[in-house]
């Protein structure tokens, strides 16, 4: 439910951002509701015959907290390196047949992981949200701290950090936020689980002195939705070192015999702005190119064309729309810049009009671009 609503507020973060995935490094950080599974305690050692059998745990959803350190390659897939923080308070314990009845249950479940994921965006061809899925796998230090589980006569005790390998699913969404480029809101859903995890218990005995040793096994699954922020640290790829383009105005057609003279032919100009690899963010540079074709549009420009373009490295499908993002982003940017949106005609033309011709498949940075001419 929280994620719904999530998903239904972020388009006011974001009305004219951009979804991208990141290119280069990025720190995000995440703070939420951890709930772990209610979980079977297994006995082991000669506690396996003391307490006659299993018992099991119940938890409280108590808050947690991670941060990531990641890099992402421009094509939607991404990899991080997360750490994170989970705490949660034993809300009860039961069903130890040697304990029978427990009527007291006490203790604290910490738990510190350190992950490595591999996420993938998908474009949704929205411009303000960007889901993604990934999955990870590493290492969890779990501590059962204080746990006890008392009956009449006895009572079982954990205060053990033990470690074990661990795995992850991870669901999530970024939503742009316009007002600092590079950064976004998330919202996540988070499963984690563990190998079995083995703690030293002891089991008191009223009238002994000394406990009874063994272990326990705890392993629960763990449930999370956060929220969170994600920065890219990356720079959008330079463009390629090409000036705008400026046409020149033609050349004046010698007069006619007098008295007619001829009209001056109208003048054109052209602007080009370049966009990084599956990028439809205008960089600060592009923004500059716009500007400048803004205040040639505002001398009396009856018309303004903005082509789309891309490189050839997807498919013609996802370069057709990639390219009409593009050219989307320019015209609203124009539109930003005071020219009206019935003076401006879009065009999609994705791989079909290379600056530079290429192979299929090639990356080109002089192809992933937006024309921009003013008559």
């Amino acid at each position: 439910m929280l994620l719904s609503a999530a998903l239904l507020a972020a388009p006011a973060l974001a009305p004219a951002a951009q979804a991208q995935s990141p290119a280069g490094f990025y720190v995000s950080a995440g703070i939420g509701v951890n709930q772990p599974q209610s979980t079977r305690v297994e006995p082991g050692g000669t506690l396996e015959n003391t307490l006659r059998g299993s018992g099991d745990i119940r938890f409280e959803p108590q808050a947690m907290g991670l941060l990531a350190l990641g890099y992402g390659f421009g094509n939607g897939i991404r990899v991080e390196l997360e750490g994170s923080l989970r705490a949660n308070a034993v809300e009860s314990a039961g069903s130890y047949p040697g304990l029978t009845p427990v009527n007291r249950s006490q203790g604290q479940l910490w738990n510190w992981g350190l992950m490595a994921n591999a996420l993938v965006d998908v474009d949704l061809g929205a411009s303000w949200i960007r889901p993604y899925a990934g999955v990870g796998l590493g290492y969890v230090w779990s501590e059962l701290r204080d746990f006890a589980a008392a009956g009449t006569r006895q009572r079982l005790t954990v205060d053990d950090t033990s470690g074990a390998l661990a795995y992850q699913a991870i669901l999530g969404a970024a939503f742009p936020i316009d007002l600092v480029p590079g950064l976004s809101a998330t919202a996540e859903y988070r499963f984690l689980g563990t190998l079995d995890i083995e703690h030293d218990a002891n089991l008191f005995t009223n009238g002994r002195r000394q406990p009874t040793t063994g272990s326990a096994e705890v392993s629960p699954y763990h449930h999370a939705v956060l929220f969170g922020l994600r920065y890219s640290l990356g720079r959008e790829e330079a463009p390629p070192p090409l000036a705008p383009i400026q046409a020149l105005a033609p050349l004046q057609p010698l007069p006619a015999p007098p008295p007619i003279a001829a009209a001056p032919a109208p003048v054109t100009r052209s602007f080009i702005v370049y966009f990084g690899l599956n990028s439809a963010g205008l960089t600060t540079r592009a923004r500059e190119i716009v500007t400048e074709a803004a205040i040639a549009a505002r001398s009396g420009t009856t018309r303004i064309d903005v082509s789309g373009h891309t490189d050839r490295s997807g498919t013609p499908a996802a370069n057709r729309r990639l390219s009409q993002r593009r050219a989307q982003a320019v015209a609203s940017e124009l539109r930003r810049q005071g020219i009206a949106a019935s003076d401006i005609t879009i065009t999609a033309l994705g791989e079909t009009q290379p600056a530079i011709p290429t192979r299929n498949g090639v990356r080109e940075p002089r192809n992933r671009r937006v024309e921009i001419v003013v008559r």
